[in-house]
């Protein structure tokens, strides 16, 4: 299946040629997504969501890893009367690539938001 992740990830535009780099981070977004699958789920019943997903995942991963080691989303900096103009990341209201993917896995994930209990009244 990682080898299926590492095609997603180049088809969204991931660097070829840096397995050295992606394998690892396939490998740990793989086991992290899967334990959070729902108790007797495994990744292979969820069909091609589940290496979608991690893909999705591992590029977000893999870019903000990247932005990290850059400019951090700084566009321009002025020292002079200090002017700082941070890149926007496109729509604010758009949901990021890990939102997105769990949204598909969404029917194979373990509730983990809030919930409501009983109430003895």
């Amino acid at each position: 299946m990682d080898r299926e992740i590492l095609a997603l990830c180049e088809a969204m535009g991931g660097s070829e040629n840096r397995e050295e780099l992606m394998l690892p981070l396939v490998q740990a977004v793989r086991e992290l997504l899967a334990a959070r699958l729902k108790e007797g789920t495994r990744p292979e019943d969820c069909g091609p969501v589940f290496p979608l997903a991690a893909a999705m995942v591992v590029m977000e991963q893999r870019n903000g890893l990247t932005a990290s080691g850059s400019t951090g989303g700084v566009s321009s900096f002025t020292a002079g009367d200090l002017t700082i103009r941070r890149e926007s990341g496109g729509n604010p209201g758009a949901k990021s690539l890990t939102e997105q993917a769990e949204g598909l896995l969404s029917p194979w994930l373990k509730d983990s938001g809030f919930a409501f209990r009983g109430v003895e009244g």
